[in-house]
This record gives C-alpha cells, structure tokens and sequence, in this order.
C-alpha cells in the first residue's frame, strides 16, 4: 500500500467520527431546541408576536379592549360636610394615600368617578366597591360607554358589592343604536408572574383623561395594604393583592389590568402615590370566585364570631404574669362584639383560643382563616383556656355585617 494512502488513512477515521458526532449533537440540540421550545409557550406569559418584537402589540391590545373599558360616575345626595375634590369620598386616595390640594368645593351631591369593565354581553360590569357604594345607600350610578357604534352614558344598576374585597358589579342594558355590548376576555391571576408586561387602562381625574393606557410590569403578588377607613372608623386590611408599577391615578379604580395576551388578570384599586410605580389590583380569579354570589344575592355571606384578638407573642412578660397565662400558642380575646356569636356563645375576654375543631390554633390570622371556611349558621366547637382551665364551647356562627 502507498505509504502516503497507510498516512492519511487515521486522518479519514477521525474525521469520520468527528462528523458523526457533531450530526448526533446537532440531532439531540435540535431535539432539546423543540422541547424548550414547548415550554417556553408554557412559561412565556406573551404571545410569539411579542417576542418576534412586533412594535404595536400593546397599542393592537388596547384598540382591541378599550371599547370595554367604561368611565363611571355615582352621585350622592348632598353630605353632611363639604369635600375637598371629586375622590375625597375614595378612603383610598384621602386617608392612605397622598394628592395635590384642591380647592373647596361648595356643599352639594358627592360624585364618586372611576372605572370599569364590561365582562359579559348581557351588561355585566366589575368595579370597585368604593366607587359605587353598596346597593341601597340612594345613589345614582351613570356608566359612559366610548364604541365605534355608541358615545354616551346610560343608567347602571348596583347588583352586588362586598366592602372587604372592594368589589362591586353593575348592570346596563344595551343601549339603541348598538349590536352588541363589546367585552374583554378575562385571564387567570394565579398563572401571572412578576416581571411580566402589563396595561391599566382606565379614566385617571375622570372624564378630562378618559381611556388612558399606560404600561408596566406585575412587580409582585401577594401584597397587603392597610387602609383607615374614617367613614366607618374602622382600618381595613387588603391581602393577596397584585402590585404593579403601570401608572394608576385616582379616578383608575375598578379598570382593568390586563395581561400581553389581552386578558384581565386584576381590578386596579389603588396607587401609592407618596411613592414611585407602586400601585395594587384585586385579582380576577378573587372576583371571578365571588361573582355569582354578588349577583344572586347582592352580597357576599360570610361566617362571623364577632372577636377581636390578640397575639400571645404581643403580651409582655408583666401582662402573662398576671393573667396566669401558661400556654405559649393560641389567639387571646381582646373583645368580643356585643350580640354576635362569640357573646352568645358565652365566650370573654382574656379567653385564648387554641383549637377550632381539629385545626390548632396558633396565633389570630389562624382563626381569621378558619373562621372564613366556614358558612353563617355553622357549628363549630372552640377550645379555651380560661384562668387555668381548658373549656370545650360551641358556637354557631352568625353573619358578617356588610361594612365589617
């Protein structure tokens, strides 16, 4: 054999292998190329065209949903003081949260203005409760309507609302002139994720900036805010909220946040605006889990003990002293509510209780959570130690009253 064939005959072996191989990892990283592909569909939370970089998705978006976005207005009878500006009825942006001062207007009907979303054809709307009111508090709800086929305000009903979750929904017939009621299609909140895009749009200082569209991101879930409520004197606790840096202003309340896809996943409620893009939205599956109820019935039932409590962990040393507290774990009374299930059940203050059923007790959130399991008229039975003793007592539950 040619001395120079027997030379490059190792050569063509290597090269053979090196080709097979690159072939057989070209095959398995097409192979895995398609299966992050798959899931990549699963994980992004916006569509191919986003991320083909088409420059007018979100404008495409909000064209698309804006028509379903309505400017609304509920009027009052004239007040028992004067109001510093349109929102100073909205506890969210007079209490908690910081505006420029506006002049003082002359005594005369109060006008709560914000926003809301039509959810289905036959003239369902979702808003905020602070917004609308609860059903029978005489006032008169207008909702303006901006299609391509109608420009113009027609009366709403108040179905339904629920002070502790702010959630309120409206009824308008559709209006002469108009085939159909336009909708936006509503998303699921527990598969959002921080990071991702979002659009308020909404009615921010009512009519002037109607239809507004501003852009941010989901910048957490799970928040809690704490509101002092001084029409009812009362604080109210927000949980499980969204947070977001879209800019929300008064008069956004009740619009929808929507998702890339065009899909509402939150109710914009309101913005911290002492701060930089910190604003907060209901999630719609919250809503979407009530909505029946605030139809059919007008209000959300909820089981109610009627107890205020406290922390064993609040106590000072002095204070365990002189109780004999000699437990470390459970939920102290602080005060029970004249009339309501706890005080008919005989239970006092300084009682702890430690068990709900076969649920420990551990602290006052736990019996929160327990508590809202259940249903108004349910039995439950409470464990208690009280001054050394341990009480089994039974308690059928009352009723929330609606502004608790």
């Amino acid at each position: 054999m040619d001395q120079r064939l027997k030379r490059s005959i190792p050569i063509l072996l290597v090269a053979a292998l090196a080709f097979t191989a690159l072939v057989w990892v070209g095959n398995e990283q097409g192979i895995l190329h398609a299966q992050s592909a798959e899931q990549s569909q699963e994980i992004l939370s916006y569509p191919v065209e986003l991320a083909m970089g088409n420059p007018y998705l979100i404008a495409d978006i909000a064209e698309r949903v804006t028509p379903a976005v309505v400017y609304i207005e509920a009027e009052w009878p004239a007040p028992e003081r004067q109001v510093r500006n349109p929102f100073a009825n909205d506890p969210f942006f007079r209490d908690f949260f910081w505006f420029s001062p506006w002049p003082q207007t002359p005594q005369g009907p109060t006008i709560q203005r914000g926003s809301g979303f039509i959810i289905s054809e036959d003239g369902y709307i979702l808003t905020n409760q602070h917004v609308v009111g609860n059903p029978g508090d005489n006032q008169k709800i207008t909702v303006k309507l901006h299609t391509p086929n109608f420009q113009g305000s027609v009366e709403a009903t108040l179905v339904g609302a629920d002070y502790r979750l702010d959630l309120a929904v409206l009824k308008i017939d559709k209006p002469d002139g108009l085939d159909k009621l336009p909708t936006i299609p509503l998303g699921d909140s527990d598969k959002s994720r921080p990071g991702e895009w979002v659009i308020a749009i909404g009615n921010p200082y009512g009519e002037r900036y109607e239809h507004t569209v501003t852009v941010g991101v989901l910048s957490a879930k799970g928040r809690e805010i704490q509101i002092y409520d001084s029409d009812q004197r009362q604080w109210k606790v927000y949980t499980n909220l969204m947070q977001t840096d879209a800019a929300i202003n008064p008069g956004n309340s009740g619009g929808p946040l929507i998702n890339i896809r065009g899909e509402v996943i939150g109710i914009n409620t309101a913005v911290n605006a002492s701060a930089q893009g910190i604003g907060f939205a209901i999630p719609i599956n919250t809503a979407l889990e009530v909505k029946e109820q605030l139809i059919t019935e007008g209000r959300i039932r909820r089981a109610f003990l009627g107890v205020t409590m406290q922390g064993l962990d609040q106590l000072s040393d002095r204070a365990k002293y002189l109780l004999g507290l000699d437990i470390t774990e459970g939920a102290m009374i602080a005060r029970v509510e004249p009339g309501s299930a706890a005080a008919e059940a005989g239970l006092q203050v300084y009682d702890v209780i430690t068990r709900i059923d076969d649920t420990p007790i551990t602290k006052p959130d736990d019996v929160t959570n327990e508590i809202s399991k259940r249903k108004p008229g349910d039995e439950v039975l409470l464990m208690v130690w009280r001054r050394g003793s341990t009480l089994v007592i039974p308690v059928k539950l009352g009723e929330r009253p609606p502004n608790v």
